[in-house]
C-alpha cells in the first residue's frame, strides 16, 4: 500500500512525524507538507507564485505553499507513483463543526479526494495534546477497514480523536458536524510603529453540540468519524429556489 501524507502544521510538526513513523508498518509513505504552519489555510492554492520543493530525506518533502498546494503538487507531478490513499494529520487541535470550512488539515484530504483518491483527515482534540499514539492507532484501524470495505468515491472521512490514552477511548461514533456560535470579535492592537493592527479572535463556543454531533462524541470519550462531501449544493432547496427566481 502507498500513502501520501500531508498536514497544515508543517512538515516537522510532532503529529505528522508520529504518523509518518506509524504508517511505515503498513505502507510505503511519502510525506509532502508545508514548510511552516499553515493552519486555517482552507483549500487555497498558490497561483501567482511558483512553488518550491525541498527534499529533506528520501520520500520527505517540504513545500513553501499551502496544504492544498502540497497535495495537488504531489498528485499532479511530483510523485512518480500514484498513492492508494491520502492522509492528512495528525492535527494538534480539533477540526469539528464549522472548523472544517477553515481547516487546512481537512482541505488537504479534500484535495486528495477531489483528485480521485480515498482520503481522510485526523485531528487530536485537546488544549495541549500529547497522546499522538492514540490517534495513530485509531487511524491504522480505519485504514485497515477502508482496505477491506472501500468508501464511496465522494466521501472524505474527518476523524477527531480525544486526547486520551488509547485504552480510555470508548470506541468509534459515526457523527455529523456540529456548529459554533459566531466568532469572538477581532482584537485590536498597535505595532511597534504605532499603526493599528488586528488579530482574528478565537472561535465561538459550541452551539449545536448534542448527541450525534462530532463535539458530543469527542466530549464523551469517543472517536468522531464524520463523512464529508465536496458538493456544497443544498439540493432540497433547488425547487423552491427555481420558484423564487421566477418572480424576478
Amino acid at each position: 500500500m502507498k500513502i501520501l501524507l500531508s498536514n497544515d502544521d508543517g512538515y516537522s510538526a510532532p503529529g505528522i512525524l508520529c504518523l509518518y513513523e506509524a504508517l511505515q508498518s503498513i505502507a510505503e509513505v511519502t510525506l509532502v507538507a508545508p514548510d511552516r504552519n499553515r493552519s486555517a489555510a482552507s483549500s487555497s492554492l498558490t497561483l501567482s507564485l511558483p512553488l518550491r520543493v525541498h527534499e529533506i530525506e528520501n520520500n520527505v518533502y517540504r513545500v513553501d505553499g499551502t496544504p492544498t498546494d502540497c497535495v495537488h503538487l504531489a498528485l499532479t507531478g511530483l510523485l512518480n507513483v500514484e498513492p492508494d490513499m491520502v492522509v492528512s494529520g495528525i492535527n494538534d487541535s480539533a477540526n469539528m463543526g464549522d472548523d472544517v470550512i477553515y481547516s487546512g488539515t481537512v482541505a488537504a484530504a479534500i484535495e486528495g479526494r477531489f483528485l480521485g483518491y480515498p482520503a481522510m483527515a485526523v485531528s487530536l482534540v485537546g488544549s495541549q495534546v500529547k497522546y499522538y499514539e492514540s490517534a495513530t492507532r485509531v487511524l491504522l484501524a480505519l485504514i485497515q477497514q477502508v482496505k477491506k470495505y472501500p468508501l464511496p468515491s465522494d466521501v472524505i472521512l474527518n476523524v477527531n480523536v480525544p486526547d486520551l490514552p488509547f485504552k480510555k477511548i470508548k470506541g468509534f461514533c459515526s457523527t455529523r458536524l456540529g456548529s459554533r456560535h459566531k466568532s469572538e470579535s477581532v482584537i485590536q492592537s498597535k505595532d511597534p510603529r504605532g499603526a493599528t493592527i488586528y488579530w482574528v479572535g478565537p472561535p465561538g463556543n459550541e452551539e449545536d453540540a448534542g448527541p450525534g454531533t462530532d463535539f458530543y462524541a469527542v466530549a464523551n470519550g469517543f472517536v468522531s468519524v464524520t463523512p464529508l462531501q465536496i458538493d456544497l449544493t443544498r439540493h432540497e432547496m433547488l425547487s423552491d429556489l427555481a420558484d423564487w427566481l421566477e418572480e424576478i
